[in-house]
């Protein structure tokens, strides 16, 4: 529908966004006030290292989930005093910050003898707490605005990148929802797959078969007589399975990776090639066991090497082949970048 309404004017922030880490803070904080109930798998008297257990049928396909996300620009989109036309001179507008960015999410499916990818899907958002931003289209493409709330308890900054965090967060369920339609195509039947998040699961706790999978860790949830554990895990062996609960409650085990430096003389650092898998707090605790069993199975064959990957052993080579794939497809930043300024020049000189 044709207006006579000004487009919305928009400057764009001349500092490089790769330096703006103030505005991609972790969205998972405060979690080490969580609660802990150790005693799901073995009472926390008779904690101990769990070896691999042979002999259980394993998955027919591996579906590994991973998104990748970046920030193009922070933009200024500035807001108009009520009544005043933006085209009229007048007392400069207020303006308010937001986020131009680029996110993907994708599935690699380990099937077989092989690895393919099944399906990867490309998105740009405006991510803005104003309420009447629109669409920012540039000649490289547009940027579709995504408004959220602002909340005075919280920075804007962590406000705009929480909003940006979800919305990858969806396309990862959805692109996990159609792989699995499309695994009978495969060959692959019913229930018959295992599907690897890469990160926490929160938001796809839903999903069966699920397993989070977090690579680094920023807080320990065990009480130290069985944080020790942790530390004495050799490769391929898990700690018991424990319940965990914050704002939302799931089970977790910790698993050292074949390939990571365990102890004795040649020992890296205590938590080497240490993972944390979680599943949903839903499923009864003999389920929940069999998933642990199957994580210690499954992940370990396709534990990086450090001469291939830097974040060895812990960024399993599904992810790292998809996550580079993923970045591929979001495009050249520069050019990204360039439109977006050229676009905010020709909004204001018109």
């Amino acid at each position: 529908m044709l207006t006579d309404a000004p487009p919305m004017r928009f400057s764009v922030d001349g500092w490089d966004p790769a330096y703006g880490a103030s505005l991609e803070p972790e969205d998972f904080l405060g979690e080490s006030t969580a609660r802990v109930t150790a005693h799901v798998e073995l009472p926390a008297g008779q904690w101990r290292a769990i070896d691999p257990r042979p002999g259980r049928p394993l998955p027919a396909a591996l579906l590994f989930v991973d998104g990748v996300r970046r920030i193009e620009a922070r933009v200024w989109i500035e807001e108009d005093a009520p009544g005043q036309d933006a085209r009229a001179p007048g007392p400069a507008p207020e303006a308010s910050a937001a986020l131009c960015a680029s996110y993907a999410a994708g599935v690699v499916c380990c099937c077989g003898q092989q690895a393919h990818l099944v399906l990867a899907e490309t998105r740009r958002g405006l991510f803005t707490v104003v309420p009447g931003a629109v669409d920012i289209t540039t000649w490289a493409g547009a940027y579709t605005a995504c408004h959220t709330t602002p909340n005075a308890a919280r920075p804007l900054s962590v406000t705009l990148s929480q909003a940006l965090q979800r919305r990858l967060g969806e396309v990862e369920v959805q692109a996990a929802v159609a792989a699995r339609a499309a695994m009978a195509g495969h060959g692959v039947p019913a229930g018959g797959d295992l599907l690897v998040i890469d990160g926490p699961l929160r938001g796809r706790q839903h999903l069966p078969r699920a397993l989070g999978y977090i690579k680094s860790h920023r807080t320990t949830y065990l009480p130290p007589e069985l944080n020790a554990l942790v530390a004495a895990l050799a490769p391929g062996q898990r700690t018991p399975v424990f319940l965990i609960g914050t704002s939302w409650d799931r089970h977790t085990w910790y698993l050292r990776l074949p390939g990571a430096a365990g102890s004795g003389a040649a020992a890296g650092p205590p938590w080497s090639g240490i993972v944390r898998i979680e599943c949903s707090a839903d499923l009864p605790a003999g389920e929940v066991i069999g998933l642990a069993d199957l994580s210690q199975l499954c992940l370990g064959r396709f534990a990086s090497a450090e001469y291939k990957d830097t974040r060895a052993p812990q960024n399993l080579y599904p992810i790292a082949g998809l996550e580079r794939e993923l970045r591929r497809r979001l495009g050249d930043p520069r050019l990204l970048y360039r439109a977006l300024r050229l676009t905010a020049q020709a909004v204001h000189a018109g």
